[in-house]
């Protein structure tokens, strides 16, 4: 069983404590992950004059919206990957086969 790791975070201007199995480093790139999309938002114009609910619901938005756009990016980046793959399987076969009818060429000269 993983040991539980446990760091103090600040996130929008509140200490937390987080447990995690996750190094207590990563775990504080994750809050400052979180301050700065808060900063973003709180540097648009009227963000800071909407009641809290609407500014959490800002920020919930924001986040799912990153990784849904990172998600949708892995997945273009794993299918290039298995194109690639394909392309590199072909031409080591193609390869192989010019390499064999050199061979062959060679051996009736």
């Amino acid at each position: 069983m993983e040991e539980k790791n446990y760091t103090e975070v600040l996130i929008n201007g509140n200490v937390y404590t987080l447990g995690g199995a996750e190094d207590p480093e990563y775990l504080q790139k994750v809050a400052a992950y979180i301050n700065e999309k808060v900063a973003v938002l709180k540097a648009q114009p009227g963000f800071t004059r909407q009641n809290k609910d609407y500014q959490e619901v800002m920020i919930y938005l924001n986040l799912a919206d990153d990784y849904f756009k990172t998600l949708q990016e892995v997945m273009m980046l794993r299918a290039q990957k298995d194109e690639m793959e394909k392309e590199i399987y072909s031409l080591k076969h193609e390869l192989i086969s010019l390499q064999m009818k050199q061979e062959a060429a060679q051996k009736e000269d």
